[in-house]
C-alpha cells in the first residue's frame, strides 16, 4: 500500500492533482496563491537588513514585499525538506557535484558547473521578479485563475526551457 512512497518517480498526473489540491487549500486558508520566488526577494531583504538595519524596510520595494518569514517562506523550506526526505525514502539520494548528463555534455569542471548554476539562479530570480511571479506563481496559481498574463508567462517559461535545453544539450535537434 505504501510502496508509492518509495518510488523514485511518481506519476505526473498524481503529482499534478496533488499540486492542484494544495492550491485549493492555499486559497482556502490564506486567500493567497502558491508562489516561491517572493521568498527569495524576502530573503534578500532579510539579508540586507543584517547590514543596513531597519532602513531596508523603508525602501518602496520592501514596503510591498516585506522581508519577513511568512507561510510562503515556510512552503519553500518544506519543499526542500520534503525533497530531501523523499530522496532518502526512495533510496535515490546521492551527493554529487557533477550529474552524469552534465558530465557527458559539458565535462568534469566543478567550477564551470558552479558558475553556470549560480548565474542561472540569478537570471531565474531576476526574471521571476521581473515577471512578478515564477513557474509556481504564474504556471500553477495564475493558470488556475485563467489569467492571460500567467498563461503567456507559462508559455514563455516552457519556450525558454526548450531553447536552453537545445542550446545546452542539443536534445531537440
Amino acid at each position: 500500500m505504501m510502496d508509492w512512497l518509495t518510488q523514485i518517480k511518481w506519476s505526473p498526473y498524481a503529482v499534478g492533482a496533488g499540486i492542484g489540491i494544495l492550491s485549493w487549500f492555499t486559497w482556502l486558508l490564506s486567500n493567497e496563491p502558491i508562489g516561491c520566488s517572493t521568498t527569495f526577494a524576502r530573503s534578500a531583504g532579510m539579508f540586507d537588513r543584517l547590514f543596513r538595519g531597519s532602513r531596508v524596510e523603508e525602501r518602496p520595494y520592501f514596503q510591498e514585499v516585506k522581508p519577513v518569514v511568512d507561510w510562503q517562506f515556510m512552503l519553500v523550506i518544506a519543499i526542500i525538506i520534503g525533497a530531501f526526505v523523499s530522496s532518502m525514502i526512495s533510496g535515490d539520494f546521492t551527493m554529487q557535484w557533477i550529474p552524469p548528463v552534465w558530465r557527458f555534455h559539458l565535462g568534469d569542471s566543478i567550477i564551470l558547473r558552479l558558475i553556470i548554476g549560480f548565474t542561472s539562479g540569478i537570471l531565474l530570480g531576476f526574471g521571476s521578479r521581473w515577471a512578478d511571479g515564477c513557474t509556481s506563481g504564474h504556471g500553477i496559481s495564475g493558470a488556475m485563475q485563467l489569467a492571460v498574463s500567467s498563461w503567456i508567462s507559462a508559455i514563455c517559461f516552457f519556450a525558454g526551457g526548450i531553447i536552453m535545453a537545445w542550446f545546452m544539450f542539443r536534445v531537440i535537434l
